[in-house]
């Protein structure tokens, strides 16, 4: 009996799909391109993972618990974790991505979940989202699409921030002596963690350079930014 053909490795896949879709001018296109193939077994499930990303558990960790009523979105949400992990917490959560099996997969995983799991464009979000949550979470979609879309993808996630509201973006870190227009991913440097403040209202409450806490060799910037009321 011939055993099945195991599926390929997604992360290979994926540089393969995004470097095409730039290529065509349709630099977000692989993300559901990939999603799909991992839900029909094409490739393993890309960022496969239960646990909420490190950074975000310690940053969470010993804070107080969110005051009743309090909401979060999750940008670019992928199969979850950090979404369900947002909701044990006590947060209203909005989760979405754009990639509609990402979002099926998401829901079929997590059948009784709170967490509110939508398929969205952030460069052109509901417009009830404009400045509508207090807790905004972004980790690694702006750092997934080409320098050319940077600008508006940080404006764009800037805008969903509420009044005295607060942002944690974590990025990876561009390397001294990197191609900056090598990816994906395409790596963050300080100044453009930096513009997550740059708009009138939105302040830098914290930025730091660290490596990943489960990927050694890896150097990730933690930024918390707030909107004043």
């Amino acid at each position: 009996m011939t055993a099945s053909p195991q599926p390929k490795g997604w992360q290979q896949q994926a540089d393969e799909w995004a470097r095409e879709a730039v290529a065509a001018g349709e630099p977000t296109a692989w993300f559901d391109r990939l999603y799909e193939a991992g839900r029909s077994g094409e490739v393993t499930m890309p960022w496969d993972h239960d646990d909420p990303h490190p950074v975000l558990a310690a940053w969470s960790s010993g804070r107080a618990a969110p005051a009743a009523g309090a909401t979060a979105v999750v940008i670019g949400c992928g199969l979850g974790a950090d979404a369900e992990h947002l909701a044990r917490l006590g947060y209203a959560t909005t989760a979405f991505d754009l990639s509609e099996a990402a979002v099926a997969e998401a829901r079929a995983r997590h059948v009784s979940s709170s967490v509110d799991y939508v398929v969205a464009d952030l460069l052109d979000p509901p417009a009830g989202w404009q400045h509508g949550f207090d807790l905004v979470v972004e980790i690694y979609t702006v750092q997934a699409v080409p320098r050319s879309m940077r600008t508006a993808m940080t404006r764009a996630v800037t805008e969903l921030i509420a009044p005295d509201g607060t942002l944690l973006a974590v990025q990876a870190v561009l390397a001294e002596g990197d191609d900056p227009d090598e990816g994906p991913p395409w790596p963050l440097t300080r100044q453009e963690v930096e513009a997550f403040a740059d708009a009138d209202g939105l302040h830098l409450q914290g930025l730091s350079e660290g490596e990943h806490p489960a990927r050694p060799g890896v150097r990730l910037w933690e930024a918390e930014v707030r909107r004043t009321a």
